[in-house]
Formats: C-alpha cells, structure tokens, sequence
C-alpha cells in the first residue's frame, strides 16, 4: 500500500468502543470524553487502520485517499 490517506473520525456518530484504538493503536485515540480521533489527519496506507474502519461498530471512520479524494472506506455502492 504506498497511498496515502485521509481519516476522518465522526464525533458525533462515535460511540467510544476503543475498537479502532486497540486494533490501530499508532492510527487512532481515545480522549477523555471517550471520543475516537486519527492521530494523524494524513497518514501511510496501513492494513490496520483499515481494519479499525471496518471493525468500527458505528462506521463513524471514513478513509479517503490524499490525492484524488476517492474513498477508501466505506466504499462507494
């Protein structure tokens, strides 16, 4: 994977799990009101942040790449 990403977290659909921490700990944080952010709005195409996208209960992550904006996750239907 040499794309890079963008990832997008939605506070407001979030629910806390802290899947996407423990599955992408260098990807993703839990702050104190239990809210899930990226640690990086940019990153490296990682195999586990795309796993905490789609492991995510709530689909509150969203991946896009960088260049071009097209989705990564959750697919386009």
């Amino acid at each position: 994977m040499g794309d890079r990403w963008q990832i997008e977290v939605d506070r407001g659909v979030c629910i806390g799990s802290g899947l996407c921490a423990s599955t992408a700990p260098d990807g993703f944080r839990l702050d104190t009101a239990r809210q899930s952010h990226p640690v990086a709005e940019e990153a490296d195409a990682s195999e586990a942040v795309l796993a905490a996208a789609e492991g995510c209960p709530v689909e509150a992550i969203a991946i896009r790449l960088r260049d071009g904006g097209e989705p990564v996750f959750p697919p386009e239907e």
